[in-house]
């Protein structure tokens, strides 16, 4: 009989009177049983970190390092059994969950460090007018208070990792809500969490169902949202909420953009390899995976053929395979709807180079070409295997083809000029420019996020601390300056 998952009340382990399965979309196993918190173990979650937040605001910065430090040194303890148990739950191949747990580590240790170094406080000299003399001003940062982080499935531990790392480095309270397909990985961060000395109530971990999280997104005494999903979800809990700070990564449709300059075999080869890669790591289902390929028009000829043996090349298989690139997609649902994507933009005049097969949830590593510009897949975040190439004429229809979208996550650009590395950086639209190679780069310490209807906010670990706090100044008066 497969145990039931409890989930973690205000420190401790509880659970409620229902459950839900958790299934493998490669093959359709049973993961495990979750179990579901009440009406009542919500609110008490939530009265309990309201009530604790002063406290966990007062708590030593070393306590909180400490505490960030031991989960860390856990994840790395447990890497192999939570790597599988990521692929089982979330369909990734196992050789990019074990990455997952490595990147979750780095968070937690970045957040140790910070969590000992922020807010030492910024002194400010007021006497550079006469009414100020005497007076210094010291600012600080303070929590706004309990955070709401609701997290995806694509990253089920790394992207609860930036929503809880960072909280309990500014000393906020949180309340962690997973993925409904993917909560046992989330679950793990509370094992590791209880076994330290932070305050009961500073953090929670509820497997509350979608259908319930109206309530707890408006819930007052939780002021900070942070939110990773969709646009339509992300932007409907803003408008729901509009006096709370919310934080919301929405996604994109992640460009690579390959310059005239980029022209040995050396090269293309290089730039094959990655956008292929990088299409299709995690089936697609990153935010910064490679959706479209824009390709000057004086290297477009011999890059395609190499971009389309790349895709070939990945291999397609079961996630617990250390040989397989590319796994299932987190549900069938999900595969039949890029399989209709991909299905409208070949009706509508599109050219099939590779793949547009689907097999139960896994989609095979497909590539487009002569996408029409107004199909679903050229227009919105296809979160699947599939990458559309376009031609285009120098640089600058290049950047403005980057632009033509309604996200603006991260680009890549492949040149070897530094003049336009800059001239990319200031023209194109997105929260993150990464030169010699695919958007899909990044690194857990640098501001992440996104322009236009890619998000609102910064992950990143010093960056979500900020996010979490508010400045207030203390004012010194009749001081000998």
């Amino acid at each position: 009989m497969t145990a039931t998952h409890a989930f973690w009340l205000a420190g401790r382990e509880a659970t409620g009177d229902a459950t839900f399965d958790v299934t493998n979309s490669y093959d359709g196993r049973l993961v495990g049983k979750v179990s579901v918190p009440t009406d009542a173990q919500v609110e008490e979650a939530v009265a309990t970190a309201y009530a604790v937040r002063d406290e966990f605001a007062a708590t030593p910065a070393h306590v909180r390092a400490k505490a960030l430090n031991h989960v860390a040194d856990r994840l790395t303890e447990r890497t192999e059994e939570i790597a599988q148990l990521i692929s089982a739950e979330n369909g990734k191949p196992i050789k990019w969950a074990r990455g997952e747990v490595g990147r979750a580590v780095s968070v937690f240790r970045f957040a140790a460090e910070e969590a000992r170094r922020f807010n030492g406080g910024e002194a400010q000299r007021l006497d550079t007018d006469a009414g100020g003399t005497g007076r210094l001003a010291l600012t600080r940062r303070i929590p706004h208070g309990v955070v709401l982080g609701i997290a995806p499935f694509n990253f089920p531990l790394n992207l609860s990792a930036h929503k809880v790392a960072p909280a309990i480095a500014v000393g906020a309270p949180i309340i962690l809500k997973p993925a409904p397909a993917t909560p046992i990985s989330s679950l793990i961060l509370g094992e590791l969490l209880a076994e330290t000395d932070l305050p009961a109530g500073s953090w929670s971990v509820l497997t509350v169902p979608n259908d319930r999280m109206p309530a707890l997104v408006q819930d007052e005494r939780l002021p900070v949202i942070s939110f990773t999903g969709s646009g339509p979800v992300g932007y409907a809990i803003m408008d729901s909420v509009p006096r709370k700070h919310c934080t919301l990564e929405l996604g994109g449709n992640g460009a690579a953009v390959v310059l005239g300059d980029w022209a040995s075999e050396e090269d293309l080869d290089w730039a094959a390899t990655r956008i292929a890669t990088f299409s299709n790591y995690q089936g697609g289902q990153s935010c910064i995976s490679v959706q479209r390929v824009i390709a000057d028009a004086s290297v477009y000829e011999r890059l395609l053929p190499k971009i389309v043996a790349a895709v070939e090349a990945q291999v397609t298989g079961d996630p617990a395979d250390d040989a397989t690139d590319v796994g299932p997609l987190v549900s069938e649902d999900a595969a039949k709807r890029v399989e209709s994507w991909v299905d409208e933009a070949v009706s509508a005049g599109a050219s099939l180079l590779a793949g547009g097969k689907r097999e139960g949830a896994t989609y095979a590593p497909t590539v487009l070409a002569d996408v029409p510009a107004d199909v679903t897949i050229s227009c919105e975040e296809v979160f699947g295997p599939v990458l559309t190439v376009k031609k285009v004429d120098g640089e600058a229809e290049a950047f403005a083809a980057v632009n033509d979208s309604k996200y603006g996550l991260q680009a890549g650009v492949f040149t070897h000029d530094l003049q336009t590395a800059f001239r990319a950086h200031r023209a194109l639209e997105v929260g993150g420019v990464v030169i010699g190679d695919v958007p899909s780069y990044r690194a857990d310490q640098m501001p992440y996020g996104g322009a236009k209807q890619s998000g609102v906010g910064r992950e990143g670990v010093r960056y979500a601390m900020d996010d979490y706090t508010y400045e207030r100044v203390l004012v010194l008066t009749g001081l000998a300056l």
